[in-house]
């Protein structure tokens, strides 16, 4: 295989799930992170990299729940990293760099009475990822981008175990 066939070959998605999620639907963000980390374990990845992921795809959609309209999280599965994208349409987030500061919120105090809303969804995004870009208009929405890269021997997993998950 030529190199240039290697290089496509390792950023050739294994596996792509889709989760919908829709404005207060909490249970969602559960199910998504559930899925993902039983998909991820199938897959034989380690343990640390699972709970990393998982994390990241609960608190994006937590997000999306929380502070937007609707949206989706998309996890891909490629040989050489994992990346979730969290899309919404909502109000956007006005000053990022505030938005990724521990504690702070501005979750509805609904949401915070239930136990969400703490402000640590972005800092713990950021904490479980090796890269982390946001992108957001105010009145429109946000993409969040986290990627997770694998280490040799995961993403020999990855390659070999896409077809059975």
């Amino acid at each position: 295989m030529s190199e240039m066939n290697e290089t496509e070959n390792i950023h050739k998605p294994r596996l792509t799930m889709h989760f919908k999620v829709e404005e207060e639907d909490f249970i969602i963000a559960g199910e998504a992170a559930s899925k993902t980390k039983k998909a991820l374990q199938q897959l034989g990845l380690k343990q640390e990299i699972v709970k990393n992921i998982a994390i990241i795809v609960y608190e994006a959609a937590m997000n999306i729940v929380i502070h937007a309209n609707y949206g989706e999280v998309q996890v891909i599965i490629v040989p050489a990293y994992v990346t979730v994208i969290a899309q919404d349409k909502g109000g956007g987030i006005p000053d990022v760099d505030l938005a990724m500061q521990e504690g702070y919120s501005t979750a509805p105090i609904e949401a915070q009475e239930m136990g969400f809303g703490a402000g640590m969804g972005l800092p713990n995004m950021k904490k479980c990822s090796d890269i982390m870009h946001i992108e957001t208009q105010v009145g429109v929405g946000t993409t969040l981008k986290a990627t997770i890269y694998l280490h040799q021997s995961d993403a020999k997993q990855v390659e070999t175990g896409a077809m059975y998950v």
